[in-house]
């Protein structure tokens, strides 16, 4: 009978020690990137903005939560997320069934195409052939790195990058032939730059859900479940205040939140 009651009351204290230390998720800690303009940017004063940084905002209002916004490198997200460092990334992330493995996502909050960029007059009828041999710029560690070493690795020679800007640099320099990545981001990170008014988008847009995924979601660890659902709610939420279509005409001209 001691025995027992031991253990119901070991059992009582595990039980309140574990609703003491259960997250009332009043403040959310968002992992971002700040290189990954126009979602994620740090201006010449050292403020981030972007669409990311304008979401997340919106988001913790919605759920009502302050957000704390905590900077990391990109191939660093979800080590940083698991290690705790943050409790979600909104950082542009894709939805894949291998970071599925790892962490839990929120329903999407947008979903655009990959392109390949190269010097216009480079490339006049794209195809494996027409690219062989060159160089092609990519982000570490992103779903555009996996999508071109699976399947153009053995065409092509891959150079990865740690951001969009040292990439930009690198194929208005010459020291790349080809640049792939998001086309939205690249469209307003380069193209519409003045140094990349020498160059184009090539190719098709790429969206198959085996390398990109079903859009761009939020990563929270798997156990905190609730986490997921509150931004799930918030989300909605945004959409359906008019929220997010504000968010989204500050930076877009078209529906980035895709079908």
């Amino acid at each position: 009978m001691k025995k027992f009651l031991s253990v119901l009351i070991v059992l009582c204290l595990v039980l309140v020690a574990g609703n003491a230390f259960a997250k009332d998720w009043k403040t959310i800690r968002v992992g971002v990137e700040g290189a990954y303009p126009p979602f994620s940017l740090v201006t010449p004063d050292g403020k981030l903005e972007g669409f990311d940084i304008d979401i997340a905002n919106a988001l913790g209002k919605a759920a009502g939560a302050k957000v704390k916004l905590v900077m990391q490198d990109w191939d660093g997200m979800i080590p940083g997320l698991l290690a705790r460092k943050f409790d979600c990334i909104v950082a542009s992330m894709s939805i894949t069934e291998e970071r599925k493995k790892a962490v839990a996502f929120t329903d999407k909050y947008y979903q655009t195409p990959a392109k390949f960029i190269a010097k216009k007059g480079l490339i006049r009828n794209f195809s494996t052939n027409s690219i062989r041999g060159k160089t092609v710029g990519v982000q570490r560690a992103t779903i555009h790195d996996q999508y071109l070493t699976d399947n153009y690795g053995s065409d092509v020679r891959i150079k990865r990058y740690g951001s969009l800007d040292d990439i930009y640099l690198d194929i208005a320099a010459g020291r790349i032939d080809l640049l792939m990545a998001d086309s939205v981001a690249a469209d307003e990170g380069f193209l519409s730059k003045p140094q990349g008014r020498n160059y184009e988008f090539v190719g098709p847009g790429m969206t198959d859900p085996k390398w990109f995924g079903d859009g761009i979601g939020i990563a929270c660890r798997k156990g905190d479940k609730t986490l997921v659902r509150k931004l799930n709610a918030a989300i909605k939420k945004i959409r359906r205040d008019g929220t997010y279509n504000r968010i989204q005409k500050k930076y877009f001209d078209f529906d980035i939140y895709g079908d």
